[in-house]
């Protein structure tokens, strides 16, 4: 099969610039913590883990912020373009190989930010925390698990790969959110412990523990039945390319712990004692089993998933 090498470069080019405009929103979003107009106090629940008072997010974000949404709005065009004009330049599904796949992965956590953003306000004030990881990741990947476009390799030439893959995608992109909410749920709660001390800081002015907990673990609901799904149909198409639906392969070991790891963490907050600060730090060690499975598992470790690695 002919790669259109005029595509591939298109794509590269995508790349390079939703790389530059989520740099811009990052700058946007930092600004409107640092210049906006500072958040109301508002009560806050008890049991939460959280203090009885604590920041509420403007009612409207200022202009600051809602550039910084407007520009994450077109990187995100221009980011679905590197996966569209790369796939089309090979003709083929554009999540082949580790430099695919985690270029997917982070357009689904931009895409999930933004709706949670235009669905809820004070959702906006975490935007420079979101979009400085996803500018980490991206750059990371053009970096260190950039491949060539080309074909599918053949272990990979399978109706399963739409099914496995893409929902092993959307999965982890929106778990690359609830993570991120959880870790800034527990900067909150750090912050709000610290009381007048802490008045006027970077992180003071994020929403407040309340939601941040709750964006964390409705998100972590949602993508969790579609991780589960991921597994399944994997162990389906194991079954159908080697004839056994479980080998404990590294891939699948990690997979399946990352998981447990999220059911622990969905469990966790519906069990007296472990609510608040302990299902946050749960959902965080779920966040980095999914980067060590991305990461470690596929460039140090060998097994049958060795293929999804970098060419």
């Amino acid at each position: 099969m002919t790669v259109d090498q005029s595509l591939a470069d298109l794509s590269d080019t995508l790349f390079s610039i939703a790389v530059a405009l989520y740099s811009v929103a990052v700058v946007a979003f930092s600004a409107q913590l640092a210049f906006g107009r500072r958040p109301a106090r508002q009560l806050v629940p008890a049991g939460t883990g959280a203090p009885a008072e604590a920041p509420a997010a403007p009612a409207r974000t200022d202009r600051w912020g809602l550039a910084g949404l407007a520009v994450t709005a077109v990187g995100a065009v221009v980011h679905a373009g590197v996966l569209v004009t790369r796939g089309m330049a090979a003709d083929r599904l554009p999540w082949g190989n580790m430099y695919e796949f985690a270029t997917a992965v982070v357009l689904v956590g931009v895409v999930v930010y933004l709706l949670l953003a235009l669905r809820v306000p004070a959702v906006r004030d975490i935007g420079a925390f979101v979009l400085a990881p996803v500018v980490l990741a991206l750059v990371a990947t053009g970096l260190f698990l950039y491949t060539e476009t080309g074909p599918l390799v053949a272990a990979l030439r399978s109706s399963w790969l739409a099914v496995h893959v893409s929902t092993a995608i959307l999965g982890f992109g929106i778990f690359f959110v609830s993570g991120i909410a959880s870790v800034l749920y527990l900067l909150r709660l750090r912050t709000d412990a610290r009381g007048a001390e802490a008045e006027g800081s970077f992180l003071s002015r994020l929403p407040n523990a309340v939601t941040l907990d709750r964006v964390a673990h409705r998100t972590a609901v949602f993508g969790f039945p579609i991780w589960t799904f991921a597994v399944i149909a994997g162990a389906i198409w194991a079954e159908s390319a080697w004839g056994r639906y479980w080998g404990w392969d590294p891939k699948e070991t990690w997979a399946f712990i990352a998981w447990v790891v999220y059911a622990g963490y969905l469990h966790a907050r519906t069990t007296a004692g472990w609510r608040g600060r302990p299902a946050a730090w749960v959902n965080v060690v779920g966040l980095v089993v999914m980067v060590f499975n991305l990461l470690y598992v596929n460039m140090v470790s060998t097994g049958l998933h060795s293929y999804g690695g970098l060419d």
